[in-house]
């Protein structure tokens, strides 16, 4: 076929004739048939979709207006704010109608869950009877809470009712309430930011209590670190009979220096003695005797000061009371900041 033929358009081909002498009544009764089906497809259609979609709008918009009640809604903005110090972190709780400028914490986290709570709800409903707030008119059932609603049905309609936003960077609360009077929005918005202020305030509470009993352990275990650290000084010192072993150190290091010195001297006057007498004399036994006593002195007290090996060394001792001492100052400090 080619393209020229494609390009005609169709036209309609009438129906063969009737063969001469042939009955036309059935062929008639068919198309009269084809012609009432097709109108009753399209009554049909039509009727579909007038009771469809025409007429539940119709009747939508004529309860909307005719017996729906009017709603109003009020708006309050707050914010949660934690400001941290050296004391606990206290909250910190403002509210304007505009939006005020906060400090995103997580009591903003825990404030919003609370106002789409069951708490909230049961809080709210003695102040000012959601029942009677929620059901004005006994004539608007699909937009009104049933008088009989249980509390469930009081939280689920509350939800839909009060809107909550939080803004994640500022830890502003935006709350949007409606209500069917302009006085009950209202109502609601200033019980729901009584009540959340008092929540505020409990964690607020709660917090500084907790504080407080940290704090009061943190010191009963300074206080009683600091006891032990001082008992462990006094024992020690009552043991070895030492109140300050630096001191005595220096002390006994003083009197060997003068030993060493008096030995000095000694060794000198021997050596000056012999250049003159005989070995045997009494003169040189006697400086030979004062040269050993000073040196079995000397002797002594390096073994006093740890420098001879001795178990009872004085170098052991400060070490010990050191340590000690180093544990009694940072119990002190300890105590001091609790």
């Amino acid at each position: 076929m080619s393209q020229a033929a494609l390009a005609q358009p169709l036209r309609p081909v009438s129906a063969p004739p009737l063969p001469q002498g042939a009955d036309p009544t059935p062929l008639l009764l068919a198309r009269t048939r084809a012609r009432s089906a097709a109108r009753r497809r399209r009554l049909w259609v039509a009727a579909s979709f007038l009771l469809g979609v025409l007429a539940p709008a119709l009747a939508a918009s004529a309860y909307l207006f005719g017996w729906a009640e009017d709603q109003f809604h009020s708006r309050v903005a707050f914010s949660v704010r934690s400001e941290t110090a050296a004391v606990p972190a206290e909250l910190g709780f403002l509210a304007s109608m505009g939006g005020v400028a906060g400090a995103a914490t997580p009591d903003a986290e825990i404030l919003s869950d609370f106002i789409a709570s069951d708490g909230m709800v049961a809080a709210v409903d003695r102040r000012l009877d959601l029942s009677r707030l929620f059901h004005p008119v006994d004539t608007d059932p699909v937009f009104t809470l049933p008088s009989d609603a249980s509390r469930e049905d009081k939280v689920d309609y509350w939800r839909r009712m009060v809107r909550v936003r939080r803004d994640g960077g500022s830890g502003i609360l935006d709350v949007e309430v409606r209500a069917f009077r302009p006085g009950d929005a209202q109502a609601l918005a200033a019980a729901i930011l009584e009540e959340s202020e008092a929540l505020v305030n409990r964690l607020s509470e709660q917090a500084r209590q907790d504080a407080i009993r940290y704090a009061a352990a943190d010191l009963a275990e300074a206080e009683a670190r600091l006891g032990e650290r001082r008992r462990l000084l006094a024992q020690f010192r009552d043991e070895n009979r030492i109140v300050d072993p630096q001191a005595d150190i220096e002390g006994q290091m003083g009197l060997l220096n003068a030993l060493q010195s008096e030995l000095v001297q000694t060794l000198v006057e021997r050596d000056m003695l012999l250049t003159y007498a005989k070995p045997d004399d009494q003169r040189v036994a006697q400086a030979n005797r004062r040269v050993d006593a000073v040196s079995a002195r000397i002797e002594a007290e390096r073994a006093n000061l740890g420098l001879a090996g001795e178990s009872r060394a004085m170098a052991s001792l400060l070490g010990r009371y050191e340590e000690l001492r180093t544990d009694l100052e940072f119990a002190a400090g300890a105590y001091t900041q609790a």
